[in-house]
């Protein structure tokens, strides 16, 4: 048998090891292909895996002390949740009456529901409460699989408290086995102190919030790890307009950030096609995209992400096209946009 090497791990008798194995996102029909191996073997060390194939070819080859028999299991690769807004303060539970009883998401955000409401919460908690509770949801999320989540800011919308968020970020990353990518969402909505605003506010974040972010960042444990930073906006009625959008995105990408956008979630007016023009790692909601935009995406290295378990809890009847979109060949990525309003 020859000189065995030892090992931290050895999974054997696996009966299906689903590796997505992959060279970048997969498209189109290719998102079928799982990648999956009979009886397979998955061997690991220092923390990383080694080996995956056939247990038939690997078994003789390695020695551990820690050997596990997986017969009848199946190994699969943790989940990536690449949109949620996990760090919250408060709940907003008494608007699933309201919903009920008919009123829109757009008509809760109006009457200083929704978002702003949160905001409130999330500024008058401190860091302890606010890594307490996003703990206790992170820990949920890793038992059913979840292995690493993109968390964004977003609650805070003004400079302090948006850093607040991000020191929380940064907290659980570092004391959370989840890995933990951040985002800055400064443009989330506008606050109540620049309420009929919204130009105003867009200003505030890209003179003074993002470039504070950007200062905190640069000495993060996450640049010092390559993890990288996004930026976010949430283009949309009641939000950002198409132009604001724009200059917080490009401000975000002159900082270094990579970009990500809200957009199309209840109206449509071109904020796919800017975020192609940008570069923008992802596209999320989609729920409104027209054919054209799909079509563009297809095209595109930009990773469409629609978010159905929102608009099933809004009881909405409008879902993104996410079959539109692989048949153009668009790279699709489903996240649950983990949020206490929908």
């Amino acid at each position: 048998m020859g000189n065995m090497e030892t090992v931290d791990l050895y999974l054997h008798n696996v009966e299906q090891v689903v590796t997505c194995a992959s060279r970048g996102p997969k498209r189109g029909k290719a998102m079928a292909e799982t990648g999956v191996i009979e009886r397979g073997a998955v061997v690991v060390k220092d923390g990383r895996i080694l080996a995956v194939g056939p247990a038939a070819q690997l078994d003789g080859t390695f020695t551990s002390e820690r050997v596990i028999d997986c017969t009848g299991r199946s190994i699969c690769p943790g989940f990536v949740d690449a949109h949620t807004h996990t760090i919250f303060g408060g709940d907003r539970a008494a608007e699933f009456e309201l919903r009920i009883k008919g009123a829109s998401y757009l008509e809760i955000m109006a009457a200083g529901g929704g978002i702003v409401s949160t905001v409130r919460h999330t500024r008058a908690a401190s860091v302890d409460e606010l890594a307490r509770s996003a703990t206790a949801r992170l820990d949920e999320m890793l038992a059913l699989g979840t292995t690493t989540v993109e968390i964004k800011t977003g609650y805070g919308l003004s400079a302090s408290d948006e850093l607040k968020m991000l020191r929380v970020i940064e907290g659980l990353d570092r004391d959370h086995p989840c890995d933990i990518v951040p985002t800055f969402l400064g443009a989330h909505t506008v606050p109540s102190e620049f309420e009929g605003d919204a130009e105003a506010y867009t200003r505030c974040v890209v003179d003074e919030i993002l470039p504070e972010a950007a200062a905190w960042y640069r000495t993060s444990r996450f640049a010092e790890r390559g993890v990288p930073m996004y930026v976010d906006v949430f283009c949309e009625d009641h939000a950002f307009d198409l132009e604001q959008s724009r200059r917080v995105l490009e401000a975000g990408i002159e900082a270094g950030f990579k970009a990500k956008m809200h957009v199309d979630q209840f109206n449509s007016f071109g904020g796919v096609s800017m975020a192609l023009e940008l570069g923008a790692a992802s596209v999320d909601h989609l729920d409104v995209t027209g054919h054209g935009e799909i079509e563009m995406l297809g095209g595109s290295d930009t990773i469409a992400v629609p978010l159905p378990a929102v608009n099933f809890n809004l009881g909405m009847t409008d879902y993104a096209d996410a079959r539109a979109m692989m048949d153009a060949g668009a790279a699709v990525a489903l996240a649950t946009d983990l949020n206490p309003g929908s």
